[in-house]
């Protein structure tokens, strides 16, 4: 049989919670319009000492039911999208990483895999983001139902990662059919000046079905989403942007996009497309 473990796909970690499940509804349109496989991963982390046979097929049991109430999820959407099943034994971060080495994406629940971090929010999807080789989107919610028009974030940085972000954030607001907004710094319209309209105009040149225009806030992009996350479906982001990703996945992006359903797509630099 055909090794399948290498082929391109989009990974989505499961692991019982109902964040797991969103991502995975989320990672549906995303594997339908790649035309990639839906690989539903459960990892089951080793406990320290002895192995107690009936407390792995407790903990196997328990994965084989977080796996088929995905996977009952997904059928229901009734897409045309292949999914595969995979359980795999290790420690969480590293498991994940290493199913996700040929996806295209890896997407996780923004309040998933608490088990493997001791409650402390962000850990996990952080980790993944600071090493996965594909780009990591971390789900808040699936609400297909909310108003359509709200828009992708872009979060934009004048460097070549910056560029290859921003191709990312205009193909999922074409897509979405959404409006994209590009945040940048306060200070880069003074700065660029005119280098930073030719940009502009190259980018609606590239996409003339997408809406785009330049947006602002006090606060940098926490305060932006603050006061427009409800407006907000997607965050596309580095990285390697400046300040670091912990913010945006930890206390402060949870406080910033509370009672929303914003997810946040993290590029890595070489591999954003």
């Amino acid at each position: 049989m055909p090794d399948t473990s290498e082929r391109p796909c989009i990974v989505v970690g499961i692991d019982g919670s109902p964040a797991a499940v969103d991502a995975a509804l989320w990672a549906v349109e995303q594997a339908v319009d790649a035309d990639v496989p839906l690989r539903l991963v459960y990892v089951i982390d080793p406990r320290p000492g002895a192995v107690d046979p009936q407390d792995q097929a407790r903990r196997v049991a328990t994965g084989e039911i977080a796996l088929r109430h995905a996977l009952t999820a997904v059928e229901a959407t009734e897409r045309p999208v292949k999914i595969e099943l995979e359980m795999l034994q290790g420690r969480p971060v590293e498991t994940l990483l290493e199913a996700a080495r040929p996806a295209s994406m890896l997407c996780v629940g923004a309040r998933g895999y608490r088990h493997s971090t001791s409650g402390r929010i962000g850990s996990t999807a952080a980790a993944l983001t600071a090493a996965a080789r594909c780009p990591v989107a971390i789900v808040r919610a699936h609400r297909p139902h909310h108003r359509s028009d709200r828009a992708v974030v872009v979060e934009y940085t004048d460097t070549p990662a910056g560029g290859e972000v921003m191709r990312r954030g205009l193909d999922e607001a074409r897509r979405r059919h959404a409006p994209a907004r590009v945040l940048t710094p306060a200070r880069t319209a003074a700065e660029v000046g005119a280098r930073w309209d030719r940009r502009l105009a190259e980018w609606r040149h590239s996409f003339p079905d997408v809406d785009i225009s330049a947006v602002h806030g006090p606060g940098g992009t926490l305060g932006y989403l603050s006061v427009h996350g409800d407006a907000v479906q997607l965050l596309v982001t580095a990285r390697n942007r400046p300040g670091g990703i912990a913010a945006l996945l930890g206390a402060p992006g949870n406080k910033a996009l509370r009672d929303t359903d914003c997810s946040i797509l993290v590029c890595e630099p070489h591999t954003a497309l």
